[in-house]
């Protein structure tokens, strides 16, 4: 691989499988339209939204069992470059059902189960073989990890000289202070979190970040606000970037779709403003379409422009 290409990482991939029915209700048999099978996890959906911008990149992740056979064959469908460690472990799946008469969405998202230590260390191998420019690691932890290990991968990046992009939450986020990753991209809860502090307007959130960058959690750190848009901040600059009203079907893979537009942006090496432009404007996309399909290109571009005529 040269070292101009994007390496995902998915510590806890799965098949994310969506499908819809009328009305949930208890005790009862739930009618359900065909089930939808997707490659997802994390850093899968990075490289799945990175494949729609024509940008290339290899998703590395454990895979085993059945789950894992499908995983690569929906990845191999798909046309998306992957490097699969086999694991004993079977990978997870997802749910997402839609209540048609409400439009409600029910997201049932599992654990997974505990890897083994040789899929870490050949995980942490491969990262240093492989010597990519960008490192994204997106997700949730597996069981059995712990909350520093992302902290391991921003180590093993930088010591190839990649710049190490974390979206995570929870503890994982928290032990990534001092860590100094490239960027990381919290939401104001979990900005609060990592601060230790109750709440946070959003007029305080560059403020907030900023001290963030200080207390060595990441170089860049974009702060997601949701319909509220999203700011980008540095040591000592701040951009942000207002979300454009659109009409919302689903979250899923909104989060990873913003993260995929603005690794995009930065391997172009555009100006800060333009990434948060546009990472917000993947994002804003994603949420126009049904279950976990992410976003359409056209969609992306026309947000974009809308966003980039409000500065």
């Amino acid at each position: 691989m040269d070292n101009s290409t994007i390496l995902t990482v998915t510590l806890n991939p799965a098949i994310d499988k969506s499908t819809t029915t009328d009305l949930i209700q208890p005790e009862t048999k739930q009618r359900c339209m065909d089930v939808f099978n997707e490659p997802g996890g994390g850093g899968i959906n990075v490289s799945k939204a990175l494949k729609k911008l024509k940008a290339s990149s290899v998703a590395l992740f454990p895979a085993g069992g059945h789950n894992g056979e499908m995983l690569k064959s929906l990845l191999t469908q798909e046309g998306i470059q992957f490097h699969s460690i086999n694991s004993t472990v079977e990978t997870r799946e997802n749910w997402v059902v839609l209540e048609s008469e409400t439009n409600n969405q029910f997201r049932f998202t599992f654990p997974g189960r505990s890897i083994d230590q040789q899929v870490v260390k050949d995980l942490i191998e491969d990262i240093l073989s492989f010597g990519p420019e960008f490192v994204v690691s997106s997700g949730s932890l597996p069981p059995g990890l712990p909350d520093y290990f992302y902290g391991m991968i921003v180590k093993t990046a930088n010591s190839v000289g990649a710049k190490c992009i974390v979206d995570t939450s929870g503890a994982a986020l928290q032990a990534l202070k001092g860590k100094h990753a490239y960027l990381i991209k919290p939401n104001i809860g979990e900005l609060c979190k990592m601060l230790s502090i109750t709440r946070l307007e959003n007029n305080e959130v560059p403020d907030a970040a900023q001290q963030a960058v200080r207390d060595g959690f990441a170089e860049l750190i974009a702060v997601s606000m949701g319909p509220d848009g999203a700011w980008l901040v540095t040591n000592e600059k701040r951009y942000f970037a207002g979300a454009p009203p659109v009409k919302k079907k689903s979250t899923v893979g909104a989060g990873d779709s913003m993260v995929a537009g603005i690794t995009f942006m930065l391997q172009q090496k555009q100006h800060l403003q333009q990434v948060i432009n546009f990472g917000v404007a993947c994002g804003s996309a994603a949420t126009m379409n049904d279950g976990t399909q992410l976003f359409k290109l056209e969609d992306v571009h026309a947000l974009y422009e809308q966003i980039n005529r409000k500065k």
